[in-house]
């Protein structure tokens, strides 16, 4: 307490008891491609001969916007096809930052597991893909690294052409609990080839982890990222129908749609298997990553603080404040913000032998919207009499 000798008024600055937790952010994409060492890069501003170097293999680049990449590992070309039409997709679609890395050589890419360790540190990536990826050792590798993040969600590729069109062809790996971490997208768009002036296939992922950035920004991360058009693309490698679709969506396989000419997609669901169906939407999952990791974050004060019923009451106040911005966005299902959530930290979640250990421990329950992904219609018709 401060001591006053003299009189006079005395204006203090009283630190609020709880502190606020800021959403973390949610549409930060990684993507891991192939640029070869000897691609043609831009010259430097004012010179005829010095061009710009290639990044490094293995670095991430935190990339902002088209001629940001451009500058980092050239413009279209047959040395870094793929990886550039997704990034571009990417910002067309409503992305504004991704960090990408590039390889080599596509080999370095047949199991891709120590390549995503360098994503690893980088604590702002929520995305991860790898444009062109569609092997079941690339899809494990991928979903396994955001399952053990648990931070960050995965968008993969669907096989370019599949055996028969079964989720077992066009998705390598079944479902499972670490599959709530993914979402699978087929088939492959076409898009505009600025090389040659024609159409080719593109895999969907770039277009896509741009569509997640859109509906963050427009609607929330509890909005799934369906129903959405694809800037940018043209066409699909194999128009499906809605029966192709009746075999597909039940096992979480999300299909790219044609409407009168547009391009959708059309599934809204992730790789979890029946176990784990409590994540069977791509935006139930990603909120929850995106409430942990928010709350994880705005709670580091706590750290060290005197573990007793003040520090309890301002970590409920904190978490209740958060949570209420949620339900009031629209994210959480409840008339009121009693029904949506719930946030326990006292004497029966903080016994003797918790303290003791050193923890405090603050239990909290969630009610999240889902998607109305079947909308059904009831219509009576009454004769007149």
């Amino acid at each position: 307490m401060a001591q006053y000798l003299s009189p006079g008024v005395y204006v203090e600055e009283i630190p609020p008891a709880a502190k606020p937790i800021a959403g973390v952010g949610t549409s930060t994409a990684g993507f891991i491609g192939v640029v070869a060492d000897d691609v043609a890069m831009p010259l430097q501003p004012g010179s005829d001969t010095a061009h710009y170097t290639v990044a490094a293999a293995g670095e991430p680049q935190l990339i902002t916007n088209w001629v940001s990449f451009q500058n980092t590992f050239g413009d279209f070309q047959a040395g870094n096809s793929t990886l550039a039409h997704a990034v571009y997709g990417f910002f067309n679609n409503g992305g504004t930052r991704c960090w990408v890395m590039r390889v080599s050589d596509a080999g370095d890419l047949t199991d891709p597991a120590n390549e995503l360790t360098a994503f690893a540190p980088i604590d702002e990536i929520a995305i991860v893909a790898i444009p062109g990826a569609a092997t079941e050792a690339q899809h494990s590798a991928i979903i396994s690294h955001c399952f053990n993040m648990g931070d960050r969600f995965a968008v993969l590729d669907g096989v370019q052409d599949p055996a028969d069109l079964t989720a077992g062809s066009i998705a390598p790996v079944g479902r499972s609990e670490a599959g709530s971490y993914a979402a699978v997208y087929f088939p492959w768009i076409q898009v505009s080839d600025p090389i040659t002036s024609a159409n080719i296939s593109a895999p969907p992922s770039g277009h896509m982890a741009g569509i997640y950035a859109r509906s963050d920004a427009n609607r929330g991360v509890h909005k799934a990222p369906a129903n959405e058009v694809i800037l940018g693309a043209l066409d699909v490698d194999q128009k499906l129908s809605k029966s192709d679709q009746d075999g597909l969506n039940p096992e979480g396989v999300n299909v790219v749609r044609v409407f009168n000419g547009t391009i959708k997609v059309w599934g809204a669901r992730t790789r979890a298997d029946e176990a784990h169906s409590e994540h069977r939407y791509i935006s139930t999952r990603r909120f929850f990553n995106y409430v942990r990791e928010s709350i994880e974050e705005g709670t580091q004060w706590v750290v060290f603080e005197p573990n007793a019923h003040p520090l309890w009451e301002r970590i409920k106040r904190s978490a209740t404040d958060f949570l209420t911005r949620s339900w009031r966005d629209g994210a959480l299902f409840g008339e009121t913000a009693a029904q949506a959530f719930f946030v326990k930290c006292d004497e029966e979640t903080n016994p003797a032998d918790v303290r003791e250990a050193g923890q405090v421990v603050t239990e909290i329950g969630i009610a999240i919207v889902k998607p109305a992904e079947f909308v059904i219609f009831r219509i009576q018709q009454q004769t007149g009499g």
